[in-house]
């Protein structure tokens, strides 16, 4: 049965379709295709309209979907899983302390077994504008409690933990890249060549919930607050790696965070330093806060010479 639902699925990758059903239809959003047609294999004569990957309208037989699921219940709208009991993780990152040492990025990479411009966690040089001050922005998966990814993913390889993780079934992942149009903070990559890893990636028993598992050609990837790191009751690769304490990881219910060397009230530590999440106003509820750049303590100059440095490692990589 699974064989056949996998087939099923690579049948549509081979069409080149983006399974289209996530539009409004008669004003109302279809929110989801529940399950592709894993029995039938005769055609009904009845024809579907749905988009190619290069924008053309065409039309299917209905028969390779059998349901469309339209609901207003929370937890079927974002295909909840359970995760880790009575849990919600959070991420704090202080904007003050980052210096682009970039120890993140690569503790990320080794751990998930990224390689090339696929990175999960980047590092980006912000400067609101010619008259204010720059600084370093850390940016990964939001982890939202509204996440759009989920809603517009017509597979359900996209899925929300009831303990506020946002994960990636990448055997169910069909590469149409709706998630990646529909997340505001652009945070997904996309596997256009086979991932170059190394043997040891492959030696693991592959589940959804588990992640830090390789990578595959044709699907979307991107952070995963690195659950398999949770379960054996550690930090994410990112935390533990950076020389600054840039990173805070914690559990909203218990109110604390932790960068590994300090262990903080979460509330308090928003509230005395001004804590924000990025684009409140889309209603996404994301799961990473940031504390803004004030009285720093490093100097933004010091992290010219590692952006410098990973911008000439980039040019050689692509060449």
């Amino acid at each position: 049965m699974e064989d056949t639902n996998k087939n099923s699925r690579r049948k549509f990758l081979d069409k080149g379709l983006k399974l289209g059903l996530a539009t409004a239809i008669g004003g109302m959003a279809i929110s989801k295709i529940s399950k592709l047609n894993a029995k039938s294999n005769t055609n009904t004569g009845e024809f579907v309209e749905l988009m190619t990957t290069d924008g053309t309208l065409i039309q299917v037989d209905s028969s390779e979907i059998v349901e469309v699921v339209n609901t207003h219940d929370n937890e079927k709208k974002y295909n909840v899983r359970e995760g880790i009991p009575n849990r919600k993780f959070v991420m704090v990152v202080d904007l003050a302390k980052c210096k682009n040492a970039l120890k993140c990025q690569q503790a990320c990479n080794k751990g998930h077994y990224i390689t090339g411009d696929n990175a999960w966690l980047k590092v980006y040089k912000m400067q609101e504008s010619a008259d204010t001050a720059p600084y370093w922005m850390p940016t990964q998966c939001q982890h939202c409690d509204e996440p759009a990814c989920v809603t517009v993913c017509p597979v359900d390889a996209t899925f929300k933990r009831k303990d506020g993780i946002v994960l990636i079934d990448n055997e169910r992942c069909i590469g149409c890249r709706f998630c990646m149009a529909a997340c505001p903070y652009s945070t997904r990559v996309f596997n256009w060549q086979e991932p170059e890893q190394p043997e040891v990636a492959h030696n693991t028993e592959y589940t959804p919930d588990y992640c830090g598992s390789p990578s595959v050609k044709g699907t979307v990837d991107k952070c995963d607050f690195c659950p398999h790191q949770i379960v054996k009751n550690e930090l994410p690769f990112c935390v533990t790696a950076c020389p600054n304490g840039v990173f805070y990881f914690g559990d909203k219910y218990e109110d604390t965070v932790t960068n590994g060397e300090e262990t903080l009230r979460f509330s308090k530590l928003l509230k005395d330093k001004s804590g924000y999440r990025l684009m409140e106003g889309l209603g996404t509820e994301p799961s990473v806060y940031y504390l803004p750049p004030v009285d720093r303590l490093v100097n933004f100059e010091d992290g010219l010479e590692e952006f410098t440095e990973f911008e000439s490692v980039q040019k050689t990589e692509e060449s």
